[in-house]
């Protein structure tokens, strides 16, 4: 396939949101010829995305967005995906590079199969899928908040098919780290299990935490309250489509939690101080033990789903 970095000549993305408008320029920046093509269902985002560098033509269609595209970036709902891949299918070129953004990869596997279980009229097939996931992101959303700084030094994990070429992956590692990340595989069930525990359930708490407070306490809140409240400010709709379709692993996660909650629970009914300050010491010690993969100290921009 010919979409090394230095042949790349077009780009698409479906979706020019934080994280398409970021790939966007970052694309732009490490490729200041590419062209760039945008498109998604609101013209006046596609509008500001265009303003901001982060494309350079606006699409009228997904078709006209990805045909002629060496790589095609989805950065859709995950509960898209599928509708989105069924409706591009016959434009793609032989050779395209398709990835996603998504935060949960096993859907995209499978939505994958189920689209190119044969090969397309037009030659594409299962081969050049490299879904993706980068573990970027901000507080705030938009591509009006789009950087081409923001997938510096962040890793993108890539979950190829069972069918997808060494060539490839080896095109999707080298476009991403193009945009300054560096790349790591692994297998999809096993991404979304690791990330049903570290980001999908603590949103899901996040979420519930805010519905159960008292609200007339809220606007005493300090850094504390900042801090674990923080996202459960995330698009709606993007967690929805997350939670339900990682909805297995996660309940799987919600048992855990509750577990250790009740552990927490019953150790204030008792009055056991010592049990209390045991489980407190414990979860102590391993958020003091944790960093970044990328041994970075974490911040409130290090927002990923």
């Amino acid at each position: 396939m010919h979409t090394e970095p230095y042949a790349l000549r077009r780009l698409a993305i479906i979706g020019c949101g934080l994280i398409g408008g970021s790939f966007g320029l970052a694309m732009r920046k490490a490729f200041p010829d590419i062209a760039v093509v945008g498109y998604g269902r609101s013209n006046s985002n596609l509008m500001a995305a265009q303003q901001c560098g982060a494309i350079t033509h606006i699409a009228t269609s997904l078709p006209d967005a990805v045909t002629g595209a060496d790589v095609v970036l989805l950065s859709v709902p995950v509960g898209a995906v599928f509708d989105t891949l069924s409706a591009i299918a016959p434009h793609l070129k032989p050779e395209a590079l398709l990835m996603d953004a998504g935060s949960t990869k096993q859907d995209m596997v499978t939505a994958a199969a189920a689209v190119f279980s044969d090969a397309a009229p037009n030659a594409f097939s299962l081969a050049n899928v490299v879904p993706a996931h980068p573990i970027a992101g901000k507080e705030k959303a938009g591509v009006t908040n789009a950087e081409a700084t923001l997938y510096n030094d962040r890793l993108v994990i890539l979950t190829p098919t069972p069918q997808t070429t060494r060539n490839a992956t080896a095109a999707a590692e080298a476009v991403w780290q193009a945009t300054g990340a560096r790349v790591i595989q692994m297998d999809a069930h096993r991404h979304d299990r690791v990330f049903g525990a570290v980001s999908h359930l603590p949103h899901l708490l996040a979420f519930a935490y805010m519905n159960g407070v008292d609200p007339t306490a809220i606007p005493m809140g300090g850094t504390g309250f900042q801090d674990f409240s923080r996202i459960a400010a995330s698009d709606p709709v993007v967690w929805r489509d997350i939670l339900q379709t990682n909805r297995t692993v996660v309940l799987d996660q919600i048992n855990a939690f509750e577990a250790a909650l009740a552990d927490l629970k019953n150790s204030l009914i008792q009055g056991d101080a010592e049990t209390l300050t045991s489980l407190i010491t414990q979860a102590s010690v391993r958020r003091k033990a944790w960093k970044l993969s990328s041994g970075r100290v974490p911040s409130n921009e290090d927002d990923a789903a």
